[in-house]
């Protein structure tokens, strides 16, 4: 029999991403050279113009020096210069318990005021005593005690599997064992296994994964600060058969789009007994995706507000050599299972969808337009520029195939004659209507105005330095953005060579601590962290640069802010309000557009434009503070360095067992960590 997670594997073992961005030997030294350069020139220019740097910087190498020491400093120093940190000495530093942190955690269970018993669930058969042995070991030396553990042996055929089970079950009373007369496939397995729960909640461990030894206490810990909670996931990596760690996926939190397009949950996957037990448990006939659609039908029964993520590492997934060598039935039946589990999720809530394969083998939601397709304005600020708006304009009237929609020209004051000419013409023949902004530059003002002016129910803001390259692009971001629970919609955007532009934006990320875009000049094609930069999401912001939105959604929240933020931010700052107003935003990569960065007015980088950003940016950090740093979409233990989806150094993640005396300590912790990546950046 093939389970769920020698399938599953196969997957994530061919389409996974490498946290670190260059892959060879040789990408490596490219990599050092280009960020030894950079470091060496930018930096010390960065100190000139912003002395208070050097402070904050001596200020934030002592904060590294003090949690981890001289040879924490050293990797850290190592990293800004060469853009690279090693996942193994990450784990040695950051994700390796020592005596002392053990003796912590033992102190800490003893202090909680909350114990549920966790009952962990493991189907087997025919499994390697290795694997097997090592397991169930891993369930045996957990800190955390008030577990059992529940397997269900599906027959196997290999005589040492029952030798080494009834050995196990004899050692310990909380190791509980039935042995299937019949063989049944992990679905109906997995329900012999929950026969014999008795804990309020329930783990999933295949049968030669491995849990660290901290794994139940950190989700104790979870269940101590949220008793409502009724499904918890943590991040995982993989482990190979020489017990070497590696691929590390660091979840977003509770993401619902990311959800349809890959298991987000999969493991460690801790669930609350009577809600499995209320919705039928495993069901037989979606082997190979059992877990994803448990997953589904859980996250149905409970509100999202009881679903919790734990930023820790607590799942290490094994690879085996040799694993991925699956035929290709194999891999079909996998694919099967997981259309088939999408399938039932939509004809449970009625939606009509194309459920599509997706690059990686994972899986695009498509959702259709209504009958009769809603009116759409695009509204185009520009000054000048003539030939990036005749290129955009273009680019629209001869690509775009939605069929309802207007564009509104938002003119700031053109004064080149020619421009000028050509927007005579335009508004001659009425293939645009033309708006005058008579008025100083102020972005979000403009849009705010051509907003009101606006005849369109949905709102497409553009800059006039995009082009289109998708055809269905608009289509792609309206179907999105008349879900009921959507708010903004932004799209994947690419420079002219082909590199990627936006491929929407992370709170916190870059230099200057407010928001930044990740995958910047990555190759068009990558797939990111766990196929993320080519997967429908849920991201807490987007650019403006193409954004689309119901106009009822952009009027609720009073539109831009062009009070505090004229120029720069202002998009972030909608998209987190638009939040705060309880939509979820999204980015899709299937509606794509090239996107000249600031070709009309150009950066913020002479003195009067350097104080009006500042403003700005001081504005947003007061305004926001401390979800600044702590994105959803994001990870505490990923970077806050310009490119993004690093390895953070150190993590913005407090351990539960060092933070518990002193919780306000964990904000204190997290601003600090952050702030020291911005200053080495």
């Amino acid at each position: 029999m093939m389970g769920e997670s020698e399938k599953s594997k196969l997957r994530r073992d061919t389409v996974g991403y490498s946290l670190f961005p260059h892959g060879t030997r040789r990408g490596e030294a490219l990599g050092f050279i280009r960020n030894a350069i950079y470091f060496l020139f930018r930096g010390p220019s960065a100190i000139i113009y912003q002395p208070r740097r050097i402070v904050r910087t001596i200020r934030s190498a002592l904060f590294v020096l003090r949690r981890g020491g001289l040879k924490a400093l050293r990797l850290r120093l190592m990293y800004r210069v060469s853009g690279q940190l090693d996942y193994d000495s990450w784990i040695k530093i950051h994700d390796t318990l020592t005596a002392a942190d053990r003796c912590a955690i033992r102190q800490h269970i003893e202090r909680l005021d909350y114990k549920p018993v966790i009952s962990v669930i493991m189907p087997v058969y025919n499994t390697d005593r290795r694997w097997l042995r090592a397991a169930i070991d891993s369930v045996v030396e957990q800190l955390y005690d008030k577990w059992e553990l529940c397997i269900a042996d599906d027959a196997s055929t290999e005589f040492h599997v029952k030798r080494i089970l009834e050995e196990y079950r004899t050692k310990d009373r909380r190791i509980k064992v039935i042995f299937r007369e019949k063989n049944g496939h992990i679905s109906v397995a997995s329900n012999s296994a929950l026969e014999l729960a008795t804990g309020k909640f329930v783990a999933l461990l295949d049968h030669d994964d491995v849990l660290p030894e901290h794994a139940l206490y950190t989700i104790a810990v979870e269940m101590n600060d949220h008793r409502d909670a009724d499904l918890i996931y943590s991040d995982e990596d993989k482990i190979n058969d020489e017990g070497r760690r590696y691929d590390p996926y660091f979840k977003p939190d509770w993401n619902p789009d990311l959800f349809l397009s890959q298991n987000l949950v999969s493991h460690l996957g801790v669930y609350r007994t009577s809600i499995i037990r209320q919705i039928g448990g495993f069901r037989p006939g979606y082997e190979g995706s059992q877990d994803w659609d448990l997953a589904m039908r859980v996250v149905e029964s409970i509100p999202l507000v009881h679903i919790r993520h734990v930023p820790h590492i607590l799942y290490h997934w094994r690879a085996i050599r040799g694993s991925a060598a699956l035929t290709e039935d194999q891999k079909n039946y996998v694919h099967a299972a997981q259309f088939k589990t999408l399938q039932s999720n939509f004809d449970r809530s009625g939606d009509d969808v194309a459920i599509l394969p997706a690059v990686g083998g994972y899986w695009r939601i498509r959702y259709p337009l209504p009958q009769s397709a809603p009116h759409v304005t695009l509204l185009i600020p520009t000054r000048n520029g003539l030939s990036l708006l005749q290129r955009c304009l273009g680019s629209l009237f001869d690509k775009t195939t939605y069929p309802n929609f207007d564009v509104i020209i938002l003119d700031n004051q053109s004064d080149d004659p020619d421009m000028l000419v050509y927007l005579s013409e335009l508004e001659r023949t009425k293939a645009v209507q033309i708006l005058r902004y008579d008025a100083p530059f102020n972005y979000a003002a403009i849009n705010n105005y051509g907003v009101r002016h606006a005849r369109g129910e949905i709102i497409g803001l553009l800059n006039n330095d995009v082009e289109v390259i998708s055809p269905d692009w608009l289509e792609e971001m309206v179907t999105h953005a008349l879900r009921p629970d959507i708010g903004a919609v932004g799209a994947m955007l690419y420079f002219p060579d082909d590199t990627i532009q936006h491929a929407g934006v992370i709170l916190g990320l870059g230099v200057y601590g407010v928001a930044a875009h990740p995958y910047q000049r990555r190759p068009r094609g990558l797939q990111g962290q766990m196929g993320r930069a080519l997967l429908v999401q849920n991201l807490t912001a987007v650019t403006a640069a193409c954004l689309v939105l119901r106009r009822a959604v952009f009027e609720e929240v009073a539109g831009m802010d062009e009070l505090n933020l004229p120029v720069a931010f202002n998009d972030v700052d909608l998209c987190l309000r638009i939040r705060e107003a309880g939509y979820r935003n999204l980015w899709t990569p299937y509606a794509e557009l090239y996107h000249r960065e600031s070709a009309s007015r150009g950066f913020d980088d002479i003195p009067n434009k350097k104080v009006r950003f500042q403003k700005e940016r001081d504005y947003m950090i007061s305004r926001w503070g401390e979800v600044l740093v702590s994105d959803p979409a994001y990870n505490p233990n990923l970077a806050l360095d310009q490119d993004g989806f690093m390895l953070a150094y150190p993590p913005r993640v407090a351990k539960p067992w060092l933070a518990e005396e002193v919780r306000p300590g964990v904000k204190a912790t997290t601003q600090s960590a952050a702030a020291f990546e911005r200053d080495f950046s």
